[in-house]
């Protein structure tokens, strides 16, 4: 009886293991002006990613501008709708899942997060032309069986100012899309997103503030992330959802934690150690936690031979110490 009382303990732990999520270990795949190759896969299986972010894009001219123009001809072919599918394709073959995540860039970089419009006929034709622009790759997201959707990135005045067109969307991309959904929020934005119960993952682009110095220790690191850390897990229980990190990463460079989400291309000296070192911390913050669900590190070029390397101080992990990073924490949490 003791035996048979043992067995069923076990029977129920392995039940109960089998059903805990793998942690989404991700990269942020770069569109490019060609056709991605099983040459530019093998560097992602590599790192022993599981899956990766594919970004088609559309454009607006200005904050003020109602209208998304995508998938053109004058377009980057991995920003468009056959790009992305191909893409897709590609690297499904190779056993990697993906997130399809169509995001919006405003000319001269303008951040997204300020696009508002100046009249509520601005807002209507922003809100149809937004529409047929998501609904459009909710389409391929379903054609393809891509396992999560991300219905937006960093647009906090759209979701503020238009706060009954969001749960009405949502609706509409359930009817063509049966996978997961998310929201990209910006790392100050997330806790402000009102349907978040309406999605599956609480999305966050984590670019956090958490240290002022200029060459931050792993412990300055930590501590810097326990606020943020206090509030995410709050907001996951409020809202009974897991916490997705669909951007995370550092600039290898000096202050590389002062203020994370800079991409101004200044003369910061290069600090590969900082990225590094950065990277380590925050996979040891979170990915051992059940309320985190995982991330897509930014950002991943399709060309690995000829992106980053010891003289580049932006966000690519590429041919740094941060890859090395990477490669042991996707191995170590899959």
């Amino acid at each position: 009886m003791k035996r048979l009382g043992l067995f069923c303990l076990c029977l129920l732990q392995f039940s109960c293991n089998s059903q805990k999520e793998e942690k989404i270990n991700g990269l942020s795949f770069v569109g490019s002006r060609e056709e991605v190759k099983q040459e530019h896969v093998e560097p992602v299986l590599r790192t022993n990613a599981n899956y990766v972010a594919i970004m088609p894009f559309g454009f607006a001219r200005d904050l003020n501008s109602p209208n998304i123009i995508f998938d053109t001809d004058r377009q980057w072919y991995g920003e468009t709708r056959r790009g992305a599918k191909q893409y897709i394709e590609l690297l499904q073959k190779n056993g990697i899942k993906i997130m399809l995540k169509p995001q919006i860039w405003i000319w001269r970089g303008e951040f997204t997060g300020d696009m508002a419009m100046n009249s509520d006929e601005d807002w209507k034709t922003l809100e149809e032309s937004y529409s047929d622009f998501i609904l459009t790759y909710a389409v391929l997201a379903e054609e393809t069986k891509t396992e999560i959707y991300c219905i937006g990135t960093e647009l906090e005045e759209f979701v503020k100012n238009r706060p009954r067109y969001w749960p009405m969307l949502i609706e509409q991309i359930r009817k063509v899309y049966k996978g997961r959904l998310t929201y990209a929020a910006n790392w100050d934005e997330y806790v402000r997103t009102p349907f978040w119960k309406e999605l599956d993952y609480i999305g966050v682009d984590a670019y956090f503030p958490l240290s002022e110095e200029r060459f931050p220790t792993i412990e300055e690191l930590k501590s810097g992330w326990q606020p943020w850390k206090t509030k995410l897990i709050a907001l996951s229980e409020k809202n009974d959802r897991p916490i997705l990190f669909t951007e995370f990463g550092y600039r290898s460079m000096d202050y590389t934690a002062k203020k994370p989400w800079l991409v101004d291309r200044n003369n910061m000296e290069v600090n590969l150690d900082a990225q590094a070192d950065a990277t380590k911390v925050i996979f040891e913050e979170f990915w051992n936690e059940d309320w985190f669900a995982g991330g897509f590190v930014w950002k991943w070029f399709i060309n690995h031979s000829e992106s980053g390397g010891a003289m580049d101080n932006r966000f690519t992990p590429q041919n740094k110490p941060a890859e090395t990073v990477i490669y042991k924490n996707f191995t170590k949490f899959k």
